[in-house]
């Protein structure tokens, strides 16, 4: 079978920076090697996507070492800013982008847009996470339809999550960055003190210290310290215990390819409320009927999100049919075996 060189930024082992981009890589590598791909796996360090000189040579690099006419899959945050190291290796290379988030969707942003472009212009194939990223990337660029893939991230099997009495158990997992909208989720709450409920917030303080320091020091300001709790990253069975002891997952971000937490609740059966943006709709999904396993709101929105949060916790007919429908979803969730096949057709297809 041909050989996958996958070029991938530093660092996606670290357990201090968990994320769903380095989730899915590591999962797919894993799973191609174990269905018969030699997969050679070449981490370049560097900031991406916010590359400096350093890691673009760091990049040229390791780009130079991969043997001619090597199929190549490429992260999508070290090959969407990289297209003076990247352009020129199209000729050599079968390159194929792995794009987990369009980095060229802020229309604002015409240099990131020129130089995503670029990369996948001269791509050979180009594989998305979502549907919304796929739409997205041939709105914005002149792509063959037939070169752009989806291939959804999977999800594990897990146990139904029992819930609480009184349903008032918040979770949010997400690193504690801007674009994830822990300060639209505090606004929200902060309205919410005359209910019972509280919040637990997953994931790395580390992203942007000062962003994390001023949600810190909102929690005393608003008298929420002793109902929402920031608890750094975790994975593995530790964060198996927190959705298990959840009642609700929350995601007030900005923006999303996929957003691979829904679905990870939404395994143990959890609602979802989360923000209209990206491919989330696509993601949570419905239930064998029209119901939603949830609630979708507006972006940048604290009074919708208010609302959908007093709406599941003052009204047991909603929370009876949001889990009903989460179950549901549940029974149709894709597993890393189906990403893995979409991912191995393509690379073969590719390396014709």
């Amino acid at each position: 079978m041909t050989a996958v060189h996958v070029v991938v930024p530093d660092g996606i082992d670290d357990p201090a920076r968990p994320s769903g981009g380095n989730v899915y890589d590591r999962r797919v590598c894993r799973a191609l090697a174990e269905i018969g791909w030699p997969v050679h796996v070449h981490a370049v360090p560097g900031s991406w996507p916010c590359p400096n000189a350093a890691a673009h040579a760091a990049l040229a690099g390791v780009v130079q070492d991969i043997p001619d006419g090597a199929l190549t899959l490429l992260d999508g945050l070290v090959a969407s800013t990289a297209p003076e190291v990247l352009v020129p290796q199209a000729n050599r290379l079968r390159l194929v982008p792995l794009v987990h988030m369009p980095l060229g969707r802020d229309t604002a942003d015409s240099d990131a847009r020129m130089r995503e472009g670029a990369v996948l212009s001269a791509a050979t194939s180009v594989v998305t996470t979502s549907a919304w990223s796929r739409r997205t990337l041939l709105e914005l660029y002149s792509l063959s339809c037939d070169r752009v893939h989806v291939a959804e991230p999977g999800v594990d099997a897990a146990p139904l999550s029992p819930g609480t009495k009184t349903a008032g158990a918040l979770l949010c997992v997400a690193a504690v960055i801007p674009g994830k909208g822990h300060d639209v989720l505090l606004d929200a709450l902060a309205t919410m003190t005359d209910l019972s409920w509280d919040c637990l917030c997953v994931g790395s303080m580390e992203r942007d210290p000062a962003f994390a320091e001023s949600l810190n020091r909102r929690l005393s300001d608003d008298g929420l310290e002793t109902r929402v709790h920031f608890a750094g990253p975790r994975t593995g069975v530790d964060l198996d215990r927190r959705y298990e002891s959840a009642d609700l997952l929350v995601l007030p971000s900005r923006g999303e390819t996929y957003g691979m937490v829904v679905t990870e609740a939404l395994a143990r059966g959890l609602p979802v409320v989360a923000t209209d943006v990206g491919g989330v709709a696509e993601t949570l999904g419905h239930g064998t009927g029209a119901a939603r396993p949830g609630l979708l709101v507006p972006p940048d929105d604290p009074a919708a999100l208010a609302a959908a949060l007093r709406t599941w916790l003052g009204d047991a007919e909603v929370r009876l049919s949001w889990r009903r429908a989460a179950r549901e979803r549940r029974a149709s969730l894709a597993g890393w075996s189906t990403t893995t096949s979409v991912l191995a057709g393509v690379l073969a297809e590719t390396a014709r």
